[in-house]
């Protein structure tokens, strides 16, 4: 199975280097409206991101009901920013996280190295249009070369230090490490014996480290579906409560993630998704930015029990609306 890996997906550095805002994408609302949202935080279509992203952020958690706000500008079609927001409503679910760990393990500097050096020549085969992968060994090989070259290196770590890597995830005081690790980890050759410190990563306060865990598990799964006597059961739980969340990357990489355990059918992820986090991915399903619509939306259509290919029919036909009611949603009024 082919895929993007997580490094790649959000690719817009500096704040402000986009000049002008195209779509804007609000989710995690039930009782705020996101009008009263970009009208807090300033933000239009066609205008400007704000100076200050902190500010703008601050300016809708004083709106009545609202806990947290997340702001994230996606980059580019050519000069043009996406914008999502993420928005937490008091009283509304939230993915529960550990506390900080503050233990005394670390990573040796040569693979903090190593990793830097693999996230370089990611985003160079990325800027050629040459990002993607296989997942099919049970952890990610990118087509490109010098990155893969890194993989290599990751898999022959893991391979002699996997005792390592999992001290490093459980207890590292440092989140950078410990997303490291996150993605060391799932080169072990035993994919079994590294399951529980993956799915124990998905509730690391550090999101980096949670949506490398999650690309890590992605390619399990895919390694898994292919070799059933290895009986490698990717729980589904964590991956369905980051659909609550309000950082765009925990939303992407769990909603891959998920598109690939329910590949060849799974009723039990999919009746979990139905009664936890439906609304959740149907708001996603319904952002205006496409690209990003299109797998939440896929995901509703298997949770409605359609075969993909006539998910992807009623989507070219734009109608989306028809794929939420058959997955149990209530009919949206027209304005």
């Amino acid at each position: 199975m082919k895929s993007i890996p997580a490094v790649a997906l959000l690719a817009c550095g500096a704040w402000a280097q986009a000049p002008r805002i195209g779509d804007i994408n609000v989710y995690g609302l039930r009782k705020v409206s996101a009008e009263k949202v970009m009208a807090a935080a300033g933000l239009a279509s066609g205008g400007g991101l704000p100076a200050s992203k902190g500010d703008a952020e601050d300016a809708i958690e004083k709106l009545p009901g609202v806990v947290l706000a997340r702001i994230e500008a996606v980059c580019c079609d050519g000069s043009v920013a996406q914008v999502f927001v993420g928005v937490e409503e008091k009283g509304a679910p939230r993915p529960s996280m550990r506390s900080m760990p503050d233990g005394g393990a670390h990573l040796p500097q040569e693979l903090a190295d190593t990793y830097h050096g693999y996230l370089v020549a990611v985003a160079k085969a990325a800027a050629r249009g040459e990002a993607a992968e296989d997942l099919t060994s049970g952890h990610p090989l990118m087509a490109d070369a010098d990155a893969r070259s890194f993989q290599g290196r990751f898999q022959d770590f893991a391979g002699q230090h996997t005792s390592w890597l999992r001290d490093v995830l459980r207890s590292d005081a440092s989140g950078e490490e410990r997303a490291i690790a996150a993605t060391v980890i799932g080169y072990a050759p035993d994919k079994k014996e590294i399951l529980n410190d993956l799915q124990f990563a998905l509730q690391d306060p550090d999101d980096s480290v949670r949506v490398n865990a999650m690309h890590a598990l992605a390619a399990v799964g895919v390694y898994g579906q292919k070799h059933p006597d290895r009986n490698l059961r990717v729980s589904p739980t964590w991956l369905v409560e980051l659909l609550h969340s309000i950082m765009l990357s925990d939303r992407l990489e769990s909603t891959k993630a998920l598109l690939i355990l329910t590949d060849a059918g799974d009723e039990a992820t999919l009746g979990l998704i139905r009664d936890r986090a439906l609304g959740d991915l149907i708001e996603m399903a319904r952002w205006k930015t496409l690209r990003y619509a299109l797998p939440p939306f896929l995901l509703v259509g298997r949770v409605a029990g359609l075969k993909d290919a006539e998910t992807e029919r009623l989507w070219e036909k734009g109608e989306r609306e028809t794929v939420f009611t058959r997955a149990g949603a209530p009919t949206r009024r027209k304005p």
